[in-house]
C-alpha cells in the first residue's frame, strides 16, 4: 500500500526528529540546530530543466566541454574549481530522466563507467574515496556525481561531503587542472 504526498504530510508532520548529527565526525557545523518545519505537499512537482529532451543543456552541450567521451557516455567536471579535488558528472550522451530508463545495455555499461570513473579519479593520488551520487532535481538530463574526498580528511568522509565541498575553498586552478588531465589520461588509457 502506498501513501499519497498528503497522507505522507499528514503521517509525519509535527513528528520530525532531530537526528545526533553533532555526534558524528562527518558533521560539518557547530551550534544549535533545528529541524524545519515540513512544508505541505506542493500542487505540483518540480519542473526540471530539459524536460522530455527540450531545451536540454545536457543534449546540447559539445563534446568540447566534456573531459572525456565516447559513443555512449561523457564526462564533465563543474564549471569552476569547487573544495574538494575532484567533482565530475557522468551522462548518457542520449537524453534519459531516470536510471529506470536506460535500456539495458546502456545499463550495464553504467557498472563498467563507475569503476572506470573511480579508478580514473583515485589516479590522482591523495584520493581516499569517490563517494558516487545521484540528485535529479534541476536537470531532468540523467547524471551522476563523482566526489573525490581527500585522504586522511575523515571529517570530509560519507553523505557531508557534498556540504564540504560547498563550504571549503576553491582548489587552486593549477591544481585542479593537473588532478583534470590525470583523470582524462586515465580514461582514455582504460578499455
Amino acid at each position: 500500500m502506498s501513501e499519497t504526498p498528503e497522507q505522507f504530510y499528514r503521517r509525519v508532520s509535527g513528528s520530525i526528529r532531530r537526528p545526533a548529527l553533532e555526534e558524528w565526525d562527518t558533521f560539518p557545523f557547530e551550534g544549535d540546530i533545528r529541524p524545519r518545519t515540513l512544508e505541505q505537499p506542493s500542487p505540483e512537482d518540480v519542473s526540471r530543466a530539459g524536460q522530455g529532451g527540450i531545451e536540454c543543456d545536457g543534449c546540447a552541450t559539445p563534446d568540447e566541454k566534456f573531459l572525456w567521451t565516447d559513443a555512449n557516455w561523457r564526462v564533465r567536471p563543474t564549471a569552476e574549481p569547487s573544495g574538494l579535488p575532484l567533482v565530475l558528472f557522468l551522462e548518457p550522451r542520449q537524453h534519459f530522466g531516470e536510471p529506470g530508463d536506460l535500456p539495458d545495455d546502456l545499463a550495464a555499461e553504467f557498472g563498467v563507467m563507475i569503476s572506470r570513473i573511480d579508478r580514473a579519479i583515485l589516479s590522482v593520488g591523495g584520493i581516499e574515496r569517490v563517494h558516487i551520487c545521484r540528485w535529479g532535481e534541476g536537470s531532468e538530463h540523467l547524471h551522476w556525481w563523482f566526489l573525490a574526498r581527500p585522504s586522511r580528511m575523515l571529517q570530509l568522509a560519507s553523505s557531508f561531503a557534498e556540504i564540504w565541498d560547498d563550504m571549503l575553498p576553491p582548489t587552486p586552478q593549477s591544481i585542479w587542472d593537473s588532478n583534470l588531465a590525470q583523470v582524462k589520461s586515465a580514461l582514455e588509457g582504460s578499455p
